[in-house]
């Protein structure tokens, strides 16, 4: 008799990450479980192929009855209206490892970020700090993906861009790892099908190359067919335009400290090898999702 297949949850299934994810364990003959408030945004053509289970993963009593019975598990912390986001990662992070540790889970995928390491004065970032720590506590095969600048931050600067500016509140010498996040999904999506592995790991995810502001703009000059400059603004100019935007204190201080946090006195433990970069150029990804908007 042939073995039961093993049980994938997948959660955040329609974000950048997540749906890729999802694409290729469908690729891969899984029919994973998908943990999702609202299962409307999932297109038909998958509805038909997974499992949906419809919750929040900010309720404790949802994410232990969702995944009973689960194999393995990609666990992302969602965006939180808590007014301390890292507080509120830190809670679903909580609810992800009471289900691994009563459920039995043996195998969790946890997307973290750059920073994590840290421990703590990285804004929003230690969060996901706690969530690796609680995840590390149940004693299960944990691996944590601390991954770089996604490329999808851009689609909150169109304003600037198509003014020609890119602004940041990031030193314009400061060099760091833009990254794909459908690259991240893959990285994911094969840690959680292989059985290569056990125990507690770190692995970075980094794109192609490390990059600084001025070349990002540089970059997006030719990809998009307009002169982009980088403009390094100040923190206060940055916490003004967050809460133009309706953002509470806390979560402007939450997204302020992560660059603060990054940019001061911070070594990455994760080195740049072979294992943490992945293919797809920015210059490619900005001319096939950033051009047609700009």
């Amino acid at each position: 008799m042939a073995p039961e297949p093993e049980k994938i949850i997948v959660t955040t299934p329609t974000g950048h990450v997540g749906s890729r994810v999802v694409q290729l364990l469908l690729q891969a003959g899984v029919r994973p479980t998908l943990l999702m408030r609202e299962p409307a945004k999932l297109d038909a053509a998958t509805r038909d192929r997974v499992d949906v289970v419809q919750g929040d993963q900010g309720d404790a009593d949802f994410v232990l009855r969702a995944t009973k019975d689960a194999d393995r598990l990609f666990w992302v912390d969602p965006p939180t209206p808590d007014d301390d986001p890292a507080a509120g990662y830190a809670r679903m992070g909580a609810n992800a490892a009471r289900a691994v540790r009563e459920n039995g889970i043996t195998r969790t995928v946890f997307l973290s970020s750059v920073g994590a390491e840290k421990r703590h004065g990285a804004g929003e970032i230690d969060g996901l700090a706690r969530t690796e720590e609680q995840l590390d506590a149940t004693g299960a095969d944990v691996l944590h993906l601390r991954c770089g600048y996604f490329f999808t931050n851009l689609f909150m600067e169109l304003d600037g861009l198509r003014e020609g500016v890119l602004r940041t509140t990031w030193p314009l010498d400061f060099s760091m790892p833009w990254v794909d996040p459908r690259d991240i999904g893959e990285v994911a999506a094969a840690r959680l099908l292989s059985d290569g592995w056990s125990g507690r790991h770190v692995q970075a995810v980094h794109g192609p190359e490390d990059l600084t502001f001025p070349r990002v703009a540089e970059i997006l000059s030719h990809a998009v067919g307009r002169e982009v400059r980088a403009e390094r603004i100040s923190d206060d100019e940055f916490r003004a335009s967050l809460r133009s935007a309706g953002l509470s204190s806390g979560q402007v201080e939450g997204i302020v400290g992560m660059s603060i946090g990054l940019r001061e006195n911070f070594v990455p433990e994760d080195k740049r090898s072979v294992l943490t970069t992945t293919p797809t150029a920015l210059a490619a990804w900005a001319h096939a999702h950033l051009r047609p908007l700009l």
